[in-house]
C-alpha cells in the first residue's frame, strides 16, 4: 500500500501497513527543524506525512479594506483583517503565532445590520486549481485533504464575538439564526467544491469543549450547531460518499461525540488525554468512530522524556489494536518549549511499532 491507501485503510479500521507521522510545528520548532536537520524540504516532506492539503475555493478579490469601518477604534500596528473582516492583532514576540481577535458584528443590534455585513463571495470564487491539486497529491500516492475547520461555530463567533453570539442563542434571537444559516450555506458550498475534487478527508472542526467542560450545553449544541454541520457533512457525502469526515475539537468533547457521530463525522480529533481517556473513548466508539491525537501538548511533549513519549505512543497504538482508527499524534500545534528531543522521539515511536 502508499501512503495514501495506508492512511484511509487505517482510518475505515481495515489494517494498516505503516503507522502515519503527523504533527504541526510553530514557528520556532521550524527554524529548530532547519537547524537539526540541515534539510531544505519542508519537514511534512522530510518526515514523510501521509497527506498535503487542497487550496480552498479562491476569492475574486481578498482586499478587506472594506472591514475597517466596523471598527471604530484603532486597531493595534501589525494586524491583519481576514476575508471574514476578523481583525488578528498580533501577539507577543514569544508567541508571535498567537492573535488577539477583533468581533466586527460585535456591537450589531438589529438584523439587518447583519444582513447587510459582506460576508465573503465564496459562491462567485474560482474552483479550478482544486482538481488538479488533488490529482498531483494522488501522483505522489499520498491523501489529499480539504481543510475547512472553524466550520460554522467558530466563524460565527469569530464575526459577532462569542458572548454576543451566546446571548444571541440563548435567546433564540433571529440574529443568531441569519448568521449561522449564512455561514453554514457558505460552508456547504465550499464543502461540495472539495468534494467534487477528489479529496479523501475533509477538515470539518469548530472548538466546543474546554479543558474540563463543554462549552454550552447539550441542548444548546443540538438546536443550533448539530443541524447545521449535519448539513454541510450530507451536502459533501452526496457527492463523494467515501470521503472521510475529520471534525476538530479541542477539549472535553464526550457528552457531543454521540451527537458529532450523528451528524456524519468518521474521525474525532483530537483525543486530547488531559481531557478525555482514549482506553475509555475508544471502549465506547472505536467500532464506529476513528479518532486522532492521544499524545498531549500540554503534558507529554513539552513536558516529557523521549522514553515517555515513546511509551505514550505505543500505549495508544495497542488499545486502538490491528485494525487501526488511530492517527496517533500529538494533540495540537507543537509550542516553542516542547524539546527536538520529543519531536523526533515521537517520530521514532512510529516507525519502530510493529
Amino acid at each position: 500500500m502508499n501512503q495514501r491507501e495506508n492512511v484511509i485503510s487505517l482510518l475505515k479500521r481495515k489494517g494498516y501497513n505503516k503507522v502515519p507521522i503527523n504533527f504541526e510545528l510553530c514557528p520556532s520548532l521550524e527554524q529548530e527543524f532547519k537547524s537539526q536537520t540541515g534539510s531544505t524540504l519542508d519537514y511534512r516532506d522530510y518526515f514523510s506525512f501521509p497527506w498535503r492539503t487542497v487550496d480552498d475555493l479562491k476569492l475574486k478579490s481578498e482586499d478587506t479594506s472594506h472591514f475597517k469601518k466596523y471598527y471604530d477604534f484603532e486597531l493595534k500596528a501589525g494586524s491583519e483583517i481576514d476575508v471574514w473582516g476578523v481583525a488578528h492583532e498580533p501577539g507577543s514576540e514569544a508567541a508571535k503565532h498567537m492573535t488577539y481577535m477583533r468581533n466586527p458584528l460585535k456591537r450589531a443590534t438589529s438584523l439587518e445590520e447583519i444582513q447587510s455585513y459582506p460576508f465573503p463571495d465564496y459562491f462567485n470564487a474560482d474552483n479550478s486549481h482544486q482538481k488538479q491539486q488533488t490529482d498531483e497529491i494522488h501522483s505522489r500516492g499520498l491523501a489529499a485533504v480539504g481543510n475547512m475547520q472553524c466550520t460554522i461555530w467558530e466563524t460565527a463567533w469569530y464575526i459577532r464575538s462569542m458572548e454576543e453570539l451566546m446571548i444571541d442563542m440563548m435567546m433564540e434571537d433571529i440574529k443568531a439564526e441569519y448568521l449561522l444559516d449564512m455561514v453554514t450555506k457558505i460552508a456547504v458550498h465550499r464543502a461540495e467544491a472539495y468534494a467534487r475534487a477528489g479529496v479523501d478527508i475533509l477538515y470539518l472542526g469548530d472548538d466546543i469543549g474546554m479543558q474540563r467542560t463543554t462549552m454550552m450545553s447539550e441542548d444548546l449544541y443540538v438546536t443550533w450547531l448539530k443541524p447545521r454541520l449535519k448539513k454541510v457533512i450530507k451536502a459533501a457525502k452526496a457527492i463523494n460518499p467515501d470521503i472521510i469526515v475529520f471534525y476538530h475539537s479541542c477539549g472535553f468533547v464526550a457528552p457531543f461525540i454521540p451527537h458529532l457521530i450523528d451528524a456524519g463525522i468518521d474521525v474525532l480529533n483530537p483525543v486530547q488525554p488531559e481531557c478525555m481517556d482514549f482506553k475509555e473513548i475508544h471502549e465506547q466508539y472505536g467500532n464506529i468512530l476513528s479518532f486522532y491525537g492521544t499524545i498531549g501538548t500540554q503534558t507529554t511533549m513539552p513536558f516529557g522524556t523521549p522514553d515517555e513519549v515513546r511509551k505514550e505512543v505505543f500505549k495508544n497504538l495497542e488499545i486502538a489494536g490491528d485494525k487501526g482508527g488511530l492517527i496517533v499524534a500529538p494533540t495540537h500545534l507543537l509550542e516553542p518549549e516542547v524539546p527536538w528531543e520529543n519531536v523526533i522521539a515521537y517520530v521514532n515511536a512510529c516507525r519502530d511499532f510493529k
